[in-house]
């Protein structure tokens, strides 16, 4: 059966568009502003000046009827072919389909599909070179390895210092910052404007901490604490390689780096992220998923362990068992840290929207005993 949009093509743009179409385009993206259809195919860039017969609005709906038409079967296009194409178990097959189909929203789907490789991503950014898409093509495999990537990577960079909403700070940080997307020049750079501008930090919590620029030698007891837990960590214990990271050259960048973090949060959303990296630093099988609720709980729980030892798991009985006893500090520090996650700040946020100066002083209660436990292994 055939559909007849209610605004009829110009017979000029509906015989061009059915050529293109024919020719098997790899994706299509339409200019509102200036009515012009452009398309990317194997020749290169093609465009299509539009001459409307109605309302521009009215007409570019025409214009989409007729590619969701022609790739799809309906002239709903997105989202409602996609959600017929889900009830068919054909989602994954959709990709190039909705590349087609002259939306803004369905080349933003296409870039957070699971199932995007290198060759979509290339032509969903040539859709819409937007931070946006840039920042969500960077959370696939694919792409950061791929050369789009370092692309990507470059763009980003040159908008950051224009950005407002501070989690996108964050999450451009975080980003840009994996494999080798940025020069060790630019990642000092970046380091250099955290001290000016607090997400840039939070960025870095999230990357790898050999990363971090910071300056910082290994404990005082890593080198026998890493000797007295030889065993333990050739067994992979959770317990031993979250507390010889910490006390590692590496690890003590990284607890300088979230004591920075902490020292003047800007948001909800940047103090979430923070917690959030915190807790994906740790590998330390606790029942909460997402962190302790009421820190107070936490340290009951690490006090609990380095002072009962048969309360304890099997695991880090092992490690109390195998270090000095003056060394429990360190362990009960390590479990309290290890046990943060962004349920911890649900007492703190719920019910308000505090920013800035008020927020931070909502803060005090659960940042000044991390703070402790922080300096405990860094002294």
């Amino acid at each position: 059966m055939s559909y007849e949009s209610a605004v009829q093509l110009s017979n000029e743009d509906n015989l061009r568009l059915n050529v293109l179409l024919a020719q098997k385009p790899h994706v299509i993206r339409i200019n509102e502003s200036n009515m012009t259809l452009y398309s990317l195919t194997a020749k290169g860039e093609v465009s299509i000046k539009l001459n409307p017969t109605a309302k521009d609005e009215s007409y570019l709906r025409a214009v989409r009827e007729l590619l969701s038409m022609k790739v799809t079967g309906s002239p709903g296009g997105y989202p409602v072919f996609i959600k017929r194409w889900t009830r068919m178990g054909h989602t994954h097959n959709t990709l190039e389909h909705m590349l087609l189909l002259g939306e803004p929203e369905a080349i933003t789907a296409v870039a957070y599909s699971s199932e995007l490789t290198h060759e979509i991503a290339r032509r969903a950014w040539w859709a819409n070179p937007s931070t946006e898409i840039a920042r969500q093509l960077l959370k696939h495999e694919s792409v950061v390895e791929g050369e789009l990537g370092k692309e990507l990577t470059e763009f980003l960079m040159e908008f950051l210092p224009f950005e407002e909403r501070q989690l996108d700070v964050v999450n451009t940080v975080r980003l840009c910052l994996q494999g080798d997307l940025t020069p060790e020049k630019e990642r000092l750079n970046l380091w250099k404007r955290a001290k000016r501008k607090n997400p840039y930090y939070v960025g870095f919590m999230h990357a790898s901490p050999e990363l971090i620029p910071e300056q910082r030698k290994a404990s005082p007891h890593y080198s026998r604490i890493i000797q007295c837990l030889e065993k333990q960590l050739a067994d992979n214990n959770h317990y031993a390689t979250s507390l010889v990271f910490l006390l590692s050259e590496t690890g003590q960048k990284w607890l300088a780096t979230f004591k920075h973090s902490l020292a003047k949060p800007v948001d909800q959303d940047v103090v979430i992220s923070l917690f959030i990296a915190v807790e994906n630093r740790f590998d330390i099988p606790f029942d909460e998923n997402r962190g302790v609720r009421h820190l107070e709980d936490g340290i009951t729980l690490a006090k609990n362990y380095c002072s009962d030892i048969q309360s304890c798991p099997e695991e880090l009985i092992e490690v109390i068992n195998a270090v000095d006893s003056a060394d429990k500090d360190l362990i009960e520090a390590t479990i309290v840290l290890a046990q943060l996650g962004e349920d911890t700040l649900i007492p703190i946020f719920s019910g308000n929207d505090s920013v800035g100066s008020v927020m931070r002083k909502r803060l005090l209660p659960l940042t000044t005993p991390i703070l402790e436990r922080i300096d405990i292994l860094m002294s």
